[in-house]
C-alpha cells in the first residue's frame, strides 16, 4: 500500500478533448472540479469552462515551457494542494503525462504524490468523426515536430507507416519554424500512395473557427495545415463516400 506523507495531494493530469465543452468527459469534469490549482499551456486553459476555473489557483505559461508548468504543478501537489495539469485531446497522446511521470519518477515522489491519469477524447478520434470512417482500420500516428525527435527518426517511422500501408494520422504538421514538414510527408506519401488517395486536413476540430478539407494526395495542399490541423491519408483501400473518407474494416456487406 502506497504511504502519502500529510500535506502531499493527488496531481491529476487531466486531458480535456477536442476543446468544446461538450466533449469534456464527465470524469476529467470531476477531476477538474476536485482540484483547487489548474495548471497548464495558456491556450489550454482557455479551453477550461469558466466554472471550473473560478476560486482556483491557475499556474499557466507559453509554448515550449513544460518543464516549469509541471514542475510548478509537482510542487503544488506536494503543498497539499490536490492539482490539475490539463492538456488538449488526451493527455498521454503527445501529451503532458509522460512528462509528468518522468518528473516524479526522477524526484523519487512516485510513492509520494499520488498520481492519476484522466483520459480525455483524442485529435484523431474528433478529426475522424469529422471525416467519417477514415480509421476503421489500422493506423500510425506520427507527429512532424522535430523540437524532441530527429528529423531523420521522423522520416524513418513515416516511410515504414507508408510502406506497411497504415492510414496515416500526422500530428503537428507544419509551423511557420518548419514549414517544409509536411510538404515532405506528402511528397513521401505520393510515392507509395495513388494519386486519388484520399486525404483529410482538419483545423480546430469542435472549437470556433474548424476547418475540414476533404482532398486526394495529388491535390492536397500543405499550406491549408498548420499547428492547430490534424492531417489523415488514407491507405490502399481508403476512399471517398460522397463527401467523407471512409477505411473500409473489411466486412462484407453481403454477410448482412
Amino acid at each position: 500500500m502506497t504511504h502519502t506523507p500529510p500535506g502531499a495531494a493527488p496531481l491529476l493530469v487531466v486531458g480535456l478533448g477536442p476543446g468544446d465543452a461538450a466533449l469534456l468527459t464527465p470524469q476529467a469534469r470531476a477531476a477538474l472540479e476536485t482540484a483547487r490549482c489548474i495548471a497548464g499551456y495558456d491556450l489550454y486553459l482557455d479551453l477550461v469552462p469558466p466554472e471550473l476555473l473560478a476560486g482556483k489557483r491557475r499556474i499557466g505559461s507559453g509554448m515550449r515551457r513544460e518543464h516549469e508548468r509541471c514542475a510548478a504543478a509537482v510542487e503544488s501537489a506536494l503543498g497539499g494542494t490536490p492539482t490539475a495539469l490539463v492538456s488538449s485531446g488526451d493527455a498521454g497522446i503527445y501529451a503532458m503525462a509522460g512528462l509528468a511521470l518522468e518528473m516524479l519518477e526522477q524526484r523519487d515522489l512516485l510513492e509520494t504524490v499520488p498520481f492519476t491519469v484522466v483520459p480525455g477524447v483524442p485529435a484523431l478520434c474528433a478529426a475522424a468523426a469529422l471525416l467519417g470512417a477514415p480509421l476503421t482500420h489500422d493506423f500510425a500516428c506520427v507527429s512532424l515536430s522535430d523540437l524532441l525527435t530527429p528529423l531523420a527518426r521522423i522520416r524513418h517511422r513515416l516511410e515504414a507507416a507508408l510502406e506497411a500501408d497504415f492510414v496515416c494520422v500526422l500530428y503537428n504538421p507544419r509551423s511557420h519554424g518548419r514549414p517544409d514538414h509536411l510538404a515532405m510527408a506528402l511528397e513521401t506519401a505520393r510515392r507509395l500512395r495513388a494519386p486519388d488517395c484520399p486525404v483529410g486536413m482538419v483545423r480546430k476540430a469542435f472549437r470556433p473557427g474548424q476547418e475540414v478539407i476533404l482532398t486526394t494526395l495529388a491535390d492536397a495542399d500543405p499550406s491549408r495545415a498548420d499547428m492547430l490541423s490534424l492531417v489523415i491519408i488514407g491507405n490502399s483501400e481508403s476512399r471517398r463516400a460522397g463527401g467523407y473518407m471512409l477505411t473500409p474494416r473489411g466486412y462484407s456487406l453481403d454477410r448482412a
